[in-house]
């Protein structure tokens, strides 16, 4: 049973799409903006879309805007503006935040215009006052925001759905969450074969927000397998894209996942086991290759990629062994060892009187 083919980076669980409404969305990926204690400097126009609310693009979106009763999904990082203190940071938890706008909390107003007036992948710097935020008591339990704290915001519009009812995934059945999981994963699908990987990878982290740990732990039995069966497939699409995009520990992160829930399966062994391959770690990516052969035996791919690395590793020892010859050179030869002239003259003469004193002693005799 071939189980991991030459086109071993293609989506899996391809389903007939003609069976799938596709929604009206829009989306886009980006990477993760680079960590620092307080907000990024920003340089661009100042645009007041609030009396208490103003924008600046850190990276520009596409498209159009979302509209009252959009599903957003976004990141964003959340400073208070007088201590530069961070209290919030979706990126670090891996997960988009899903807003509704118009059914927006009320301490998150603020972030909700900010929000409206951004296109699908846009990354800007909110200034928000705090009445359109934590307002005048603040918040001392989680997040902890002091009484009437202006807020900055660094947020990233991932992605939106124009949906007239305004549905959150909380109020959706277990199937519509699921459905809607699959309708994502059938979109990323048709964008990896277009080779777009980011829009595809787009896709499959907003099926993954539909299916976040919070709902997997409320299922059980036949439920629970049908949104694995959603829900794998996705972290492995993903793996096989940042693969291709050369973003390696990320691909690890989303195969481990999978092994998390299946310790066996071969799909999340073997694109792990590349990926650890591509960075060096050769020991860790054999035992992922050799525990996949296990389960598929005659599988040409992984055969393939263990031969890689046994020559990779031979190619390595003969260029230290290169190296360190180089280093040290050849081992040192023993120097002919120069006697003095007087000394073999010396040597000579008692030579020659040794021999003639045991010619007399012989005749003596």
């Amino acid at each position: 049973m071939e189980v991991v083919q030459e086109q071993q980076s293609e989506p899996i669980g391809q389903e007939d799409e003609n069976e799938i409404v596709t929604e009206n969305a829009a989306f886009v990926h980006s990477d993760p903006p680079q960590v620092g204690d307080g907000p990024p400097t920003v340089d661009s126009e100042v645009e007041i879309l609030h009396e208490k609310v103003t924008k600046q693009i850190i990276k520009e979106g596409h498209g159009q805007k979302p509209t009252k009763y959009s599903t957003c999904f976004l990141h964003y990082r959340a400073w208070t503006e007088s201590t530069q203190h961070k209290f919030d940071d979706t990126w670090h938890e891996l997960r988009p935040v899903e807003m509704i706008i118009g059914k927006e909390k009320k301490e998150m107003a603020g972030l909700a215009i900010g929000v409206s007036n951004m296109k699908a992948g846009e990354r800007a710097l909110l200034q928000v006052g705090w009445e359109l935020g934590y307002g005048k008591e603040g918040s001392f339990s989680f997040p902890n925001v002091p009484p009437m704290a202006d807020i900055i915001y660094e947020v990233e519009l991932i992605g939106f759905d124009e949906t007239k009812e305004g549905k959150a995934r909380g109020d959706m059945t277990a199937e519509e969450r699921i459905g809607a999981a699959d309708r994502r994963k059938m979109d990323g699908n048709a964008l990896f074969k277009e080779e777009k990987l980011e829009e595809a990878m787009q896709q499959y982290e907003m099926a993954i927000a539909y299916l976040g740990d919070d709902f997997m732990f409320q299922l059980f039995g036949k439920y629970r397998d049908m949104a694995l069966a959603v829900k794998n497939p996705c972290h492995l699409n993903m793996a096989a894209c940042l693969i291709k995009l050369k973003r390696y520990e990320e691909a690890i992160g989303q195969c481990s996942i999978v092994l998390g829930e299946d310790e066996n399966n071969v799909k999340a062994l073997f694109r792990r086991g590349k990926a650890r391959a591509e960075l060096g770690q050769t020991d860790a990516a054999r035992e992922d290759f050799q525990k996949a052969r296990k389960f598929a035996p005659e599988d040409k791919a992984i055969a393939r990629e263990m031969r890689l690395i046994a020559q990779h590793e031979k190619a390595v020892y003969q260029k230290q062994k290169e190296i360190y010859k180089g280093i040290f050179g050849p081992p040192p030869q023993p120097k002919p060892k120069h006697t003095n002239l007087v000394i073999r003259i010396w040597q000579w003469l008692l030579s020659i009187f040794y021999c003639l004193f045991k010619r007399q002693r012989h005749k003596s005799d």
